[in-house]
C-alpha cells in the first residue's frame, strides 16, 4: 500500500500539479481554465497513436453488431468460445477495444488527479508547497475563467455544455443504427448524460471543463474519419 501511495504521489500527483502550475505561468497567461484546456489538449495529442488505431476500426471495418449478436446467440452456453470468436472477428475487422480502453482510462487517471489538485483548495499552502524548486511560484492561483470560477461548483456550465453535448452525440449514434430504438437504449440515451451531469456538477467545474474539451477533440477526430471513410467508400470514376 505504501509503494502504491508513493507512485500515486511523486509519479502522477505531484508531476500534473507542477505541469498544469507551469502551463498556468507561463503559456495561460495566469488563466488556470486555459491551462486546463491546454493540458486537456496535450494529454489527447499524446493519446493519439491509441486513438487512430481504434478510428482505423470505423474506417477499414465495417459494422459488424449483428454478426456478434449471432455469434453471442450460437455460442450462447459456450461462454469460452464465444470469447474467442468475438475476438477473432475483431481481429479481422481491425478493431482493437484496447486502444479505446487505453484513451478513457488514461483520461479517467487524470480526471480523478485533477479532482486531487482542487480537493481542498488549489491555493493552500499545502498544494503550493509540492510546486519543483526550479518552478517559479505564483503568489496567487486565479481560479476564475469566463464568468465561473473552475475551482466551484458550476450548474450552469455541466447542463449547458457537456450533458446536452453527450445527449445530442448519444442520440446521434443511436439515430445512426438501421433499427429502431428499443427501450434500453432509449433508456440510456436519456440517463447517462442525467448520470454525467448529476456527477459533474458535485465536482468543481474544471472537470466539466476537462470533459468538454476532450469531447470537442473527439468530436474533431470521428470528423475526420467520417470524411475519410466517405472519400474511400466513392465510386471511382472510369
Amino acid at each position: 500500500m505504501e509503494i502504491f501511495t508513493v507512485i500515486w504521489n511523486h509519479y502522477l500527483y505531484i508531476p500534473l500539479f507542477n505541469l498544469l502550475i507551469w502551463l498556468y505561468t507561463n503559456y495561460a497567461s495566469y488563466n488556470l481554465g486555459v491551462a486546463i484546456i491546454i493540458l486537456t489538449i496535450m494529454l489527447r495529442i499524446a493519446l493519439l497513436p491509441f486513438t487512430i488505431l481504434d478510428e482505423i476500426g470505423k474506417i477499414t471495418g465495417k459494422d459488424i453488431d449483428s454478426e456478434i449478436a449471432e455469434l453471442e446467440q450460437d455460442f450462447s452456453k459456450d461462454p469460452v468460445k464465444k470469447k474467442i470468436a468475438i475476438r477473432q472477428l475483431l481481429k479481422k475487422n481491425r478493431i482493437r477495444p484496447w486502444a479505446k480502453a487505453m484513451v478513457l482510462g488514461i483520461q479517467a487517471l487524470t480526471l480523478v488527479l485533477l479532482y486531487k489538485v482542487f480537493i481542498g483548495g488549489i491555493n493552500t499552502e499545502e498544494k503550493l508547497h509540492l510546486l519543483y524548486s526550479v518552478r517559479s511560484r505564483p503568489d496567487f492561483i486565479n481560479t476564475k475563467f469566463l464568468w465561473f470560477d473552475i475551482a466551484q461548483r458550476n450548474l450552469i456550465i455541466p447542463a449547458l455544455t457537456v450533458g446536452i453535448y453527450i445527449f445530442i452525440q448519444t442520440l446521434f449514434k443511436q439515430f445512426k443504427q438501421k433499427n429502431k430504438l428499443t427501450k434500453k437504449e432509449q433508456a440510456y440515451a436519456l440517463f447517462f448524460p442525467a448520470a454525467i451531469f448529476l456527477i459533474l456538477y458535485i465536482l468543481p467545474a474544471a472537470k466539466s471543463l476537462f470533459v468538454l474539451t476532450s469531447l470537442v477533440f473527439s468530436s474533431i477526430i470521428s470528423m475526420i474519419t467520417i470524411l475519410i471513410k466517405i472519400s474511400l467508400n466513392k465510386p471511382k470514376k472510369t
